[in-house]
Formats: C-alpha cells, sequence, structure tokens
C-alpha cells in the first residue's frame, strides 16, 4: 500500500519517491546532520531532500508549511502514531521522537532515560546557541566587528560549556553514561564544526580538553557518522 503524502504541500516542492519512508527536509548544519546521523544509527527508512539555504528554500511556503520557524531540519513520518502521518521539526524533538519510534539512543531505565534528556537540553539550551554565536563572530561576518567584546563574551562561554563536557567525559564514556546515545549525537557535530568549520579550536583553546577531544574522535570514527554527516548529498 503507497502512502499518500499530497496533502502535505513540503511534498509539492520536495516530491517524495519513496512515500512510504520518513521524509527528511535538512542540510549538513550541526542541527541537520543530527537527525541523519540518527537515521543511519537506527537504520529505519528514509529519503532526505536538501533545503537550499542559497536558494532560500527554507523561506518557500511549501517549507513553511512544514516549520512556521524556517529552520531545519524538520520531519515528515508517513507511520507516525497511530499509523498516520506526522509532520515534526526541531532538532531535538526529532531526536527524542526517532528514539521513541525506535526503542534505540535512550536507556529504557527511566532514571538513566533523564539523565541522557538533561544532557540533550544541555546541548540545545547552551552548546549549540553559543558556539554558533562564536563561529559568527569568528569566521562569518561578526569577524569584521572592531569591538571585540561580542566576540570575547561568546568566546568565554564557549570554553566554559567545553569544561563542563570536558569534566563529565573525564568521568564516563559518552555524556548520558557508558552507552553512546542521543546526547552525544546531538552535541558532537557542534563540537566539530567549533573547532573545524569555524576554525575556532586555537580562539576556544581546545587542546585543553582531551576528553572532549577523546570522544570527538570517538563520534567521529562511526561508520553511522561519517555517512549521516554527508547527507543530504550536494545537488549536482
Amino acid at each position: 500500500m503507497t502512502t499518500d503524502l499530497s496533502k502535505f504541500p513540503v511534498t509539492r516542492k520536495w516530491p517524495a519517491q519513496h512515500p512510504d519512508r520518513l521524509q527528511l527536509y535538512s542540510l549538513t548544519t550541526p542541527n541537520g546532520v543530527k537527525v541523519s546521523i540518527a537515521l543511519e544509527e537506527t537504520g529505519l527508512p528514509y529519503e532526505a531532500h536538501r533545503v537550499d539555504f542559497e536558494n532560500q528554500d527554507q523561506l518557500s511556503p511549501e517549507f513553511l508549511s512544514l516549520n512556521p520557524n524556517n529552520k531545519i531540519p524538520a520531519i515528515l513520518d508517513p507511520d507516525g502514531p497511530g499509523g498516520r502521518p506526522l509532520a515534526l521539526f526541531e532538532s531535538g524533538a526529532i531526536l527524542l521522537y526517532l528514539a521513541e519510534k525506535t526503542g534505540q539512543l535512550l536507556p529504557r531505565d527511566a532514571a538513566l532515560r533523564w539523565q541522557a534528556v538533561q544532557w540533550l537540553m544541555f546541548q540545545m539550551g547552551g552548546v549549540g546557541p553559543m558556539f554558533g554565536q562564536v563561529g559568527f563572530f569568528h569566521r562569518f561576518a561578526g569577524k569584521d566587528f572592531e569591538d571585540k567584546r561580542p566576540r570575547d563574551r561568546y568566546v568565554a562561554e564557549a570554553k566554559r560549556l567545553l569544561a563542563v563536557l570536558d569534566q563529565r567525559l573525564g568521568e564516563s564514556a559518552w555524556l548520558a553514561g557508558p552507552e553512546y546515545g542521543l546526547a552525544d549525537i546531538a552535541t558532537f557535530p557542534w563540537v566539530r564544526n567549533l573547532v573545524g568549520f569555524y576554525g575556532a579550536g586555537e580562539l576556544v583553546e581546545f587542546e585543553r580538553f582531551a576528553h572532549v577531544r577523546r570522544a570527538l574522535d570517538a563520534f567521529l570514527s562511526r561508520p553511522a557518522v561519517q555517512r549521516g554527516l554527508a547527507i543530504p548529498a550536494p545537488r549536482t
């Protein structure tokens, strides 16, 4: 039986070649690859669609019908709760949904589960926003500001957050405990971006945080992570 997704306007701009699969609308940013990595880790069948910022796809009526906040990633799951299609945005919410749907990437024990959720919220409320600001003031338009106080404010906060991560990872193999999971998938794309794409490793003194480096290397060595970091593929 073929699933009919035609009532969702987003499928007019990004037609589903496999409407029975979860549809991912994303780009290879730190927030975007959280979901592609989670999908690769769980093995859930999906179809990826590139939301091209250069063409302002995120501002198109079709995308806004899925996410009025015009941010990636977003998903459309034809097999949502009760077997009905579900549209969902916000990377943290999508990660929690995928974990619940598949029974993977979150501990089954209730106490351990909430430990994992708290580290996921730590990424959503701190690591992502603050590291992103460092990127703006160090690599993008903000780098030309003569007043360096805004940059320095975010650099100081990024260092503080890295120190929190480093302390935790000195006590535990992964953020939520001995098992890899959602909190790591959410956090390490941002760490990778900070020292890689943003080129801010020296600025935040990344060499001080040996436990973060150890966990980042372990994260990047995972085959599912390597695949997810390249999804969705560039348009040819």
